[in-house]
């Protein structure tokens, strides 16, 4: 029996993440599909509620979160190179670019998956839910499963008014990656990181992978396509990532944008959380949103919900920074100061989260 088993989907984005860091690590692992037989009977018995991917253990536990997965592994496969930096200040980075992927690029990932490959999409979702059924029943149990995945992008702040700025962020995204990659085979040199892991979910499993969105990678960004299947492959790269904790200055129009257009509604998430949690004693679950809060992206405003689970994201930032020494904060500020993040070094979230039960708790 292999030392893990993947529990996912092609068709998923976070599967996409821990897939391509399984495959990097070496890991003795095994993937299965995530049928209507798998959540019946694994998923849903042991993480309580419909959610891929899953990594079950050999000793049958489970975890369920992707970036739980990697720490989860790395501490089991203690080997070289670590997928989470040593250095400080890029260890920091890829944690704002895993944050920036799981729950800022998801916006694009949702909008062209659900407005350029709907049918596609629900077609997928059959084959991967009930792989032996005709295709007239594929389409129709993937329609039943898909609508509810559907249903959460106007709630990413999509709709007929903020697609143009949407497309114009990913439109300028890829450009800043291509641009960056014209130095650099990875985020923060030559070999794999956290953030590559991260942005292979949402560039992998919809953005490439979903036929109309994976023409528009191809045309506009093809070294990002090339990218994004060097990742999930698990290419181990044929260097090291930059020498002295040193980030590329090429990552730095990236970062900025997560500044200027998620980082402020973080901030708005936070203060409704800050309400929340007055009336929540120690151990609550968390809601998953908090209601709605602007958000602005590609120069275009709208409403989006304040969604719970990107402030846990962030709290790993913040932890990230508390455990520099003076020397690196130092640096970080100054990397922070040039991309427009320098209140990040003193934001802090008004209450501390933590993750049981694969469910968000008020700590």
């Amino acid at each position: 029996m292999a030392a893990y088993v993947l529990y996912g989907s092609e068709v998923s984005l976070f599967s996409g993440k821990a897939r391509a860091y399984l495959r990097w690590r070496g890991a003795d692992f095994e993937e299965r599909p995530a049928t209507r037989d798998v959540y019946q009977n694994v998923i849903l018995p042991k993480v309580g509620w419909p959610v891929v991917p899953v990594v079950e253990m050999a000793g049958g536990d489970v975890v369920q979160d992707t970036t739980d997965i990697i720490e989860t592994v790395e501490a089991q496969m203690p080997d070289r190179p670590r997928a989470i930096p040593d250095g400080p200040v890029q260890r920091v980075v890829s944690r704002l670019l895993d944050l920036f992927a799981d729950e800022w690029l998801v916006i694009p990932a949702m909008h062209y998956r659900w407005n350029y490959n709907e049918d596609w999409t629900y077609g997928e979702f059959g084959r991967m839910s009930a792989p032996d059924a005709p295709p007239a029943e594929q389409y129709a149990i993937g329609k039943k499963n898909g609508e509810r995945f559907k249903s959460a992008v106007p709630m990413l702040g999509v709709n007929e008014d903020t697609i143009p700025g949407v497309e114009a962020a990913y439109d300028a995204f890829l450009k800043d990656m291509t641009e960056h990659l014209r130095h650099h085979a990875y985020v923060l040199g030559g070999r794999a990181s956290l953030g590559d892991f991260a942005l292979n979910g949402p560039l992998y499993a919809h953005l490439l992978r979903d036929p109309e969105s994976g023409r528009i990678m191809e045309r506009l960004a093809p070294k990002v396509a090339d990218y994004v299947r060097r990742v999930q492959s698990g290419a181990p790269g044929d260097g090291d990532l930059l020498p002295e904790d040193a980030v590329p200055t090429t990552l730095e129009p990236i970062l900025s944008r997560q500044m200027t257009e998620q980082m402020p509604t973080l901030v708005e998430t936070a203060a409704l959380f800050e309400n929340w949690a007055k009336s929540a004693g120690a151990g609550a679950d968390v809601p998953r949103g908090f209601g709605l809060v602007e958000f602005q992206t590609g120069g275009f405003d709208g409403e989006c919900a304040a969604r719970s689970f990107p402030l846990w994201r962030l709290q790993a930032v913040t932890d990230a920074i508390d455990t520099m020494d003076d020397g690196a904060k130092a640096r970080l500020a100054e990397l922070l100061d040039r991309v427009g993040g320098s209140p990040l070094m003193e934001f802090r979230l008004p209450a501390r989260l933590a993750r049981r039960d694969f469910r968000l708790k008020l700590d």
